[in-house]
């Protein structure tokens, strides 16, 4: 297929396709799927050989969030029933974190719901950082706290915050339509305010709110010319009781097929699988591997996830390996330019843990020629999206259409697929890591 070799070429190249290109992934027949998802992931073993990395969320302030948001289960107005309680304490976010580093996650994703950190937040933060490095040695650490004021960023930086994650969600075009009590270049300001600050910039989309092709295929356009390091994919979750509740319009050859375009719109950037992969991939979770080089483990902010150890199990099922802490996720020509970003507020790369800045990719050693443009992304779903659960827990089977292929028609609601997380952070119960 001459538009799969041609993308292939680009992406080898770190060369941007056309957005008629990009929009031509999106097209494909669920015939030619295989064929695109091979494609895709030659580019990804050129940059990022077999490894996955791992991720893991820690919820530090659950819910009463005063933005309106409509996929988010924590919106103004939700009427989800969902985990609701204040700051945790730093001793508690890191003994979360610590469950998630012992299930082989790399990075702590320290998120809060809210419009955005007061200073004494960010003070709160610095410490829970703090307590988490000292606890977990070499962990990568990704803030994720809404819209950054300004020298915010910066503070961050110096308590030891690697990442900063703050989806673009969708296209600036339609983001009135989903949001209306911030606007889209606010997110981009963000993005761009912990990126100058020396942090690895993260974020991504949510897909399936009801977005045409070039909608995605301008987000994923938009991301690439941010150029963060990590590129969050999220499916959306159309948790009961918020105004996306009846959204559901994908099925796992289109969810595969975004993560194809992103990943050749974005060829060397980590391409994060994040929320909404168990209920909307199901099955073919694994095909997603072939794509995306990165992960949640366990759960998300307000759902369930696929159990940690299925999710390792899934991993080497499908031949891949879990990326180890001393191991650089970015190639070489991403994590020089991190770390030398880094270097300028307070060292150390941020791309990766323990400031090493080794070549990576298909393990050949080798690099193709890149091009002066840069690549896209940024790869963690920290934050906005929710995701779910590989199965429900006391879910109401009733709604499981007839013929038992758990496909939903666009607008029926399938409560069945979501189970809203009771456990871990802010509970009684232990994580599911």
């Amino acid at each position: 297929m001459d538009l799969l070799n041609t993308l292939v070429d680009k992406g080898l190249r770190r060369e941007l396709p056309t957005r008629e290109e990009a929009l031509a992934v999106l097209a494909t027949s669920d015939d030619e799927l295989l064929d695109v998802v091979a494609a895709a992931g030659k580019v990804r073993r050129k940059w990022f050989g077999r490894r996955v990395k791992l991720n893991y969320l820690v919820n530090l302030k659950s819910g009463l969030c005063p933005e309106d948001c409509s996929y988010c289960s924590q919106r103004l107005g939700s009427k989800a029933e969902i985990l609701k309680y204040t700051w945790l304490k730093p001793e508690d976010a890191s003994k979360a974190a610590a469950a998630g580093v012992a299930g082989g996650a790399k990075r702590v994703c320290l998120v809060a719901s809210g419009r955005g950190p007061t200073d004494r937040d960010v003070d709160r933060v610095s410490k829970t950082i703090e307590a988490i490095k000292e606890q977990n040695e070499g962990v990568e650490v990704c803030a994720c706290l809404g819209l950054l004021s300004d020298g915010q960023a910066e503070r961050l930086r110096a308590a030891g915050a690697d990442a900063y994650n703050h989806n673009l969600n969708t296209s600036e075009a339609t983001y009135g339509a989903i949001t209306t009590t911030h606007t889209y270049a606010d997110r981009v300001e963000t993005v761009r305010q912990a990126h100058a600050a020396g942090m690895s910039a993260c974020s991504g989309l949510i897909a399936g709110m009801g977005e045409s092709d070039a909608d995605l295929v301008d987000v994923v356009f938009s991301l690439r010319e941010l150029d963060p390091d990590s590129v969050p994919v999220n499916f959306l979750i159309p948790f009961e009781g918020t105004p996306l509740a009846k959204e559901w319009h994908l099925t796992p050859q289109r969810c595969l097929r975004i993560l194809a375009m992103a990943r050749f719109v974005c060829p060397d950037v980590e391409v994060r699988l994040a929320g909404g992969r168990e209920v909307h991939l199901r099955t073919m979770q694994p095909l997603a591997l072939e794509i995306a080089n990165s992960i949640f483990l366990g759960d998300y902010l307000t759902s369930e996830g696929q159990e940690g150890k299925a999710d390792l199990a899934m991993i080497a099922d499908a031949g891949f390996e879990v990326e180890g802490a001393d191991t650089s996720t970015l190639p070489a020509h991403r994590a020089d330019v991190a770390a030398a970003a880094s270097a300028v507020s307070a060292g150390g790369c941020g791309g990766h843990s323990g400031g090493g800045c080794g070549p990576c990719g298909d393990g050949s050693g080798a690099e193709a020629e890149v091009p002066a443009s840069g690549g896209c992304g940024s790869a963690s779903v920290c934050g906005t999206a929710e995701a779910p659960a590989a199965a429900a827990t006391g879910a109401d089977t009733a709604s499981v259409p007839a013929g038992g292929t758990g496909q939903a028609a666009p607008g029926e609601v399938r409560p069945d697929l979501v189970a809203v997380r009771r456990r871990g952070a802010g509970t009684d119960l232990p994580p599911n890591a």
